[in-house]
């Protein structure tokens, strides 16, 4: 075995041990948390694939079947065979395999940003707070997050190699990307911002290889025939193409808040509302302007640019939800380790090795130390919580004894299948706690509906159909943040 690939062997022994470390801290308890609406939608969406439907491409208020498409093996090796049957751990499973396959990639970096960066940021990303949350989360972030990372490394690598073979996957990256969110567009763009910028501050004077039209054009028809693949979700329907067109137009929209309107201020905010987010965001600022002032020419330089441009754009978009920063999360744990080598560095010159090793490894303890302390509290002890900055209108934990006691009831009034009528203008996520009951029927306030055993109702609703449940008691139940609602109960004889 040459020196090389045995070098190439360890590496990724080394990058796989930590991607385990990253997925071991991910499993535990991941069905505790509450699921959120966000998640319960995703996660009817994949009961209806399960029931043999097609995924139908919705631009006003859904987004792309990529998430669907790796859940949907995924919950059949588990053995779920109908909405009922998915659980909160088996859908969040999809999520925390693509956010430790995003932690394997920086194995794949290594060329371009150095062993020790690439291997710190490998360990950020496998236990610090942010990226572990979101990635027990079942929403198309962590796979957006994976796909994002690919289609740098692999566009990288195209344009130093000029491979139709990497170009294509550069390709396949896109269209992965564009299928999990709209927001795809705002990548790209910001993509092609840094790509300019960088070329014009340091290769325009230098004589640099361009790609060959060939690549270029078939990187361009994989993108095309693999996005129409996806969204017609394998040709069963066309009509995605047409509904995708009108997906800029709605995103141009929302991006108005709708309700999620935040200052400008917030990502910055959210990233350092933690001792260990402040270090690590302070270590990165560190490592930018280290960049920035040398007008760095390699990957390191090109990424600041994409960093910046995708801040600004996100920044001063006025929607903003705190899964969005899982977007920095790349960048920033790539800069704040390069700031951690730099230090490093600087310590072995101005001290001698003897006292500069224990002094980094107490410092570097100190660090781990305080990451560990965050993701504890914020992942598991307060996963839910409203005082957690990540638990963005997150369902309440009372909301889980809403279907215990439906059962229970139930089962001291001798009913084998209750009927269940909900009336709410947003019923979110009900249709996911009442997916074990048979009988369970949906309506917006105002329409008129039948007789059931159990009725649950906004508190907007409740004062429609008071003349229907006279006969009936309320129990209240907090759904998320400020919002509750009723469970009718037939009132004791």
């Amino acid at each position: 075995m040459t020196a090389v690939p045995f070098a190439r062997w360890i590496r990724w022994a080394v990058f796989l041990l930590v991607a385990l470390i990253g997925l071991v801290i991910r499993l535990p308890q991941l069905g505790a948390r509450p699921m959120h609406t966000d998640e319960a939608v995703n996660a009817y969406i994949v009961g209806q694939l399960l029931a043999g439907e097609s995924f139908t491409y919705d631009p006003q208020d859904r987004h792309g079947p990529a998430l669907a498409a790796l859940a949907l093996p995924l919950a059949r090796v588990e053995g779920a065979r109908a909405f009922s049957d998915l659980t909160e751990s088996g859908v969040r499973l999809t999520s925390v395999l693509a956010g430790t396959i995003t932690i394997l990639l920086f194995g794949a970096a290594v060329e371009m940003f150095g062993f020790a960066p690439c291997l710190i940021a490998a360990g950020l990303f496998a236990i610090a707070s942010l990226p572990v949350y979101y990635d027990r989360y079942f929403i198309h972030e962590s796979l957006f997050g994976a796909a994002t990372f690919g289609l740098i490394l692999s566009a990288c690598h195209a344009w130093g190699k000029n491979s139709v073979g990497l170009a294509s996957l550069t390709a396949a990256c896109a269209a992965i990307m564009l299928a999990c969110k709209e927001t795809a567009i705002l990548h790209f763009l910001a993509l092609a911002v840094a790509v300019f910028v960088f070329w014009f501050w340091n290769l325009r004077r230098r004589s640099i290889g361009w790609i060959r039209p060939r690549v270029v054009l078939t990187a361009a028809a994989a993108f095309v025939f693999l996005s129409v693949i996806l969204f017609t979700w394998f040709g069963q329907d066309w009509k995605a193409l047409a509904a995708l067109l009108h997906a800029v137009p709605n995103f141009a929209m929302r991006a108005a808040g709708e309700g999620h309107q935040k200052p400008i201020g917030y990502y910055a905010q959210l990233l350092t509302n933690s001792w260990s987010g402040r270090m690590l965001c302070a270590l990165a600022c560190i490592g930018i302007f280290q960049i920035v002032r040398k007008r760095d020419s390699s990957t390191y330089g090109f990424l600041a640019y994409y960093f910046l441009f995708l801040a600004a754009i996100y920044s001063l978009i006025p929607y903003k939800t705190p899964w969005l920063a899982l977007n920095f999360w790349l960048p920033i744990s790539l800069f704040a380790a390069l700031a951690v080598e730099s230090l490093w560095r600087m310590s072995k010159r101005y001290l001698p090795l003897r006292a500069a090793i224990p002094a980094f490894s107490i410092l570097a303890a100190l660090a781990v130390v305080l990451i560990v302390h965050d993701t504890r509290q914020r992942v598991f002890v307060h996963a839910a919580d409203e005082t957690n900055p990540y638990a963005y209108a997150h369902t309440s934990e009372d909301l889980l004894g809403l279907p215990m006691e439906i059962s229970e009831l139930a089962r001291r009034n001798s009913i084998a299948s209750p009927r269940i009528v909900v009336i709410a203008s947003d019923p979110w996520p009900l249709p996911w706690y009442l997916r074990h009951f048979a009988q369970v029927g949906f309506w917006q306030p105002g329409q008129p509906m039948g007789e059931a055993d159990f009725y649950i109702t906004s508190t907007e609703a409740a004062e429609q159909y008071k003349d229907r449940l006279h006969n009936f008691r309320p129990d209240f139940f907090g759904v998320r943040p400020g919002v509750l609602i009723l469970l009718w109960l037939p009132a004791p004889k």
